[in-house]
């Protein structure tokens, strides 16, 4: 951290010296060699003089320094930056010194050793962090810390910027005129978001833990409404001024990080990443860092993958053809140096080869892969399974360009971030002093209204405390358990899923009364939804098929749990045989992750070091040690690597049967989420696009072929019987139709072997799955 600290005032430096440098102290004339310099005598022609080099085109130092003196602009640009250079450097000092008193504390007070630090996981520092303060209180207000208490002092103000994303309070989703709804949120906007609210010298914190007593009262919420609209006002206008000095900055910086990495790599540019508006949003109340890079890691392939699977037929027809006519150009041009290598001093030549290569690696990114394997619905879900969080209208509609037009604002391209960034400076200040100042007075009530002290820990968001009571959603498994009203609800399942994840990542963790409720009803619908799914043992036979149909690398013990789950309905929904030569049973993926779930918390591990069971599922028995899966789950999932990553790391293997299983449960309340709000909405739903919904509304409800109806059984018992009159003609042509099928479809089974064809076959079988068990889960008809 010290170091990395030190580097960056000397990159500081190093770019303003540098730039100072080529701008005052280099002859371009001379560079180029438009200028004649000869420092051997007189040459008789052009042809004959000397080739020019670095010290014929450098200044000497005394004219490079009068040109330094004589231009007032670069001295007024390098005493704001040694200004600058110096504030950095008098905080790197007060951190160095906080670093140091860290370094103590670990070593005399943890007893952890700084060349073994490395080996120690997250778990085990704060196991010794609450057993020191049994031992020496370092908190006086309480006498045990609990693992949400380090969390809610380390991830305050960060657990404050979740929420405020979550209930749409910061305005990052900009108008942009013929572009629609767009999402802009760079790090210098967030720095200025956190310096007005959090730690700057105005903000609503008097400290690192305590908000102003003022805004915790209501009586003067209008003034104080006012007071921070002025302070956003002077924010922004502030960064007005100081647009251009930031705007050279980030430009400057921009080139000198990317300018290599692109000739190097020209593809980098077309690689994506998680914005920083995705990692918030994304991101479960009292996660740390650590643990949602690695989250978002896993989900890295499949959003990828996910992304790329759409392609514009007429694009790649342009692609190839501009790829082969640059490509033409550039194998001649490396021919001719190939076979005389002074084609290389021609001027521009190796501009033009270097253009054409990058040409060249654009246009590639346009063709689509030849084996790329058009499963949209099922990337989606796997994309589900590791970022937990996924807005509503995306069901059913992943082949949609609007769907992955949204992700694209979580998942964006490496360039667009760069872009975003270099005009950030710009766009920055009006953010502030227009749609941010619009929200004074929403984000004073957030503040009053979702602040809770906490003894030993201070105010915090009450968001954090992931109270089903106070925050929880009826639509999301909390119904009966919640008193909140709409305004208080967090959405997207925000609360319910955090305290899942929060509690699989710290089993020793005692939940509240409220939160145990919760966990024990959602036990209780697993273990009921499990009694009706498929079997674990046949579920897990199949997951080396079902993990080739998602991806093309050999899958661990954790990643066959959730391939299990993630494929089962393309295997259902195809007819595919199990190991049994039967058909598999039909079932949705909320009763296939039940069933895998429930089995988990069945299975037992004699040497893990858990005082009680990590799952959540269904039984509380307590037993010396557990295991995230069963012995037959061992076999049937684990490989001979797993089995020795086993022996070398027990806690690795602990972490990654955690992120499976959490995975597996946001996939299962995601499932039962699209459940409830299918029944909510009447027997038969059309699934729509959401921009279509008002248009549509005036005409009827109409069904687009390539839109789906969820057939929902209806709830009393006379709709039932009317409900079965009016379908007994349906069932006995859908009877006579699945015999068809059947007779054409079974002598064809041995053609569908590939995964293109596993999931294209979906279309036919799944209709009827649907139709027989209308209990299991909606399918897509």
């Amino acid at each position: 951290m010290v170091l990395s600290e030190f580097f960056e005032l000397v990159q500081f430096l190093f770019v303003v010296t540098f730039t100072t440098f080529l701008f005052n102290c280099v002859e371009y004339d001379v560079l180029f060699a438009n200028r004649v310099v000869n420092h051997t005598g007189q040459s008789l022609g052009p042809l004959d003089r000397n080739k020019v080099t670095l010290p014929d085109a450098i200044l000497p130092s005394e004219q490079c320094t009068e040109r330094i003196q004589g231009n007032s602009w670069i001295i007024f640009l390098l005493i704001m930056a040694a200004i600058f250079w110096v504030y950095r450097l008098v905080k790197v000092i007060c951190n160095i010194l906080s670093y140091w008193e860290i370094r103590q504390f670990y070593k005399k007070a943890l007893k952890i050793q700084m060349d073994e630090l490395c080996n120690f996981t997250w778990q085990e520092v704060q196991g010794r962090l609450i057993h020191l303060q049994r031992e020496q209180p370092m908190c006086v207000q309480k006498r045990e810390l609990s693992e949400l208490d380090i969390y809610h002092r380390i991830l305050r103000f960060k657990n404050y910027t979740v929420a405020m994303i979550n209930k749409s309070l910061l305005p990052v989703r900009l108008r942009v005129p013929f572009f629609g709804d767009m999402i802009f949120l760079t790090q210098g906007l967030k720095y200025n978001f956190e310096l007005i609210l959090f730690w700057g010298p105005l903000s609503l914190f008097q400290n690192k833990w305590s908000l102003h007593p003022k805004y915790k009262r209501a009586a003067n919420r209008q003034e104080l409404a006012k007071q921070l609209s002025r302070v956003i006002l002077l924010t922004g206008l502030v960064n007005l001024l100081l647009c251009p000095f930031v705007l050279v900055w980030q430009v400057l910086y921009a080139f000198f990080s990317y300018a290599e990495v692109i000739k190097r790599e020209p593809g980098s540019l077309g690689a994506r990443r998680w914005s920083l508006y995705g990692r918030l949003y994304l991101r479960h109340f009292n996660e740390l860092d650590h643990e949602l890079q690695g989250r978002l890691g896993r989900g890295y392939k499949p959003a990828a993958k996910y992304m790329n699977a759409f392609v514009s037929p007429l694009l790649a027809v342009f692609a190839k053809n501009v790829a082969f006519f640059s490509g033409s150009v550039l194998a001649v041009l490396i021919a001719l140096t190939v076979y005389d290598e002074d084609v290389l001093t021609v001027q521009h030549i190796l501009t033009a080869i270097t253009v054409l290569g990058v040409i060249i690696t654009i246009t590639r990114s346009f063709i689509p892969d030849e084996h790329m394997v058009w499963c949209p619905e099922q990337l989606l879900q796997c994309v589900l399974a590791h970022i937990h969080y996924m807005p509503d209208h995306w069901k059913g509609n992943a082949n949609k360009s609007e769907t992955r037009d949204e992700m694209a604002q979580l998942f964006q391209y490496k360039a667009v971030f760069i872009l975003e960034e270099l005009l950030s400076p710009i766009i920055t200040p009006f953010i502030l002093i227009f749609p941010l100042r619009s929200k004074s007075l929403e984000i004073i009530d957030f503040f009053r209204n979702f602040t809770v002290d906490v003894a030993g820990v201070g105010d915090i968001c009450s968001f954090a405390q992931m109270d089903i009571r106070r925050h929880g959603n009826p639509q999301w498994m909390s119904e009966g358990q919640t008193e909140a009203s709409v305004y208080q609800q967090a959405e997207n399942g925000k609360t319910e899923l955090s305290l899942m994840h929060f509690t699989i990542k710290n089993p020793h963790w005692q939940p509240p009364q409220e939160s145990s409720v919760f966990i024990s009803h959602l036990k209780e619908k697993v273990h009921q939804d499990a009694q009706t799914g498929p079997s674990p043992q046949l579920l897990l036979s199949e997951a080396p098929l079902c993990t080739s149909l998602l991806s093309n690398e050999s899958a661990t013990g954790p990643d066959n749990l959730l391939a299990s789950v993630l494929a089962h309905p393309v295997l259902t929904a195809s007819g595919l045989p199990g190991r049994n030569r039967r058909f598999v049973s039909p079932s949705s993926a909320a009763s296939a992750a039940a069933s895998v779930l429930a089995s988990l918390s069945s299975s037992q591990q004699p040497h893990t070091s858990r005082s009680r069971s990590h799952t959540l599922l269904p039984s509380r028995q307590q037993h010396d040690g557990t295991m995230y899966c069963s012995d037959y789950t061992m076999g049937d999932s684990m490989s001979a690597s797993d089995s020795r990553m086993l022996s070398q790391s027990h806690s690795a293997l602990a972490s990654e049967f955690a992120s499976a299983e959490m995975s597996l449960h946001a996939i299962y309340m995601h499932e039962v989420h699209q459940q409830k709000t299918q029944h909510a909405s009447g027997p038969f739903q059309a699934s729509v696009p959401m921009r279509d919904l008002s248009a549509n509304s005036a005409q009827g409800p109409q069904i687009q072929p390539a839109q789906t109806v969820t057939l929902v059984a209806p709830t009393s018992g006379h709709q039932q019987r009317e409900q079965l009159k009016c379908l007994q003609p349906v069932h006995f042509c859908l009877f006579l139709g699945v015999v068809a099928l059947l007779w054409f479809e079974i002598p064809l089974m041995k053609h569908v072997g590939t995964p293109h064809q596993a999931c294209r076959s979906r279309s036919l079988s799944e209709p009827f799955a649907s139709l027989d068990a209308p209990s299991s889960g909606s399918e897509d008809l």
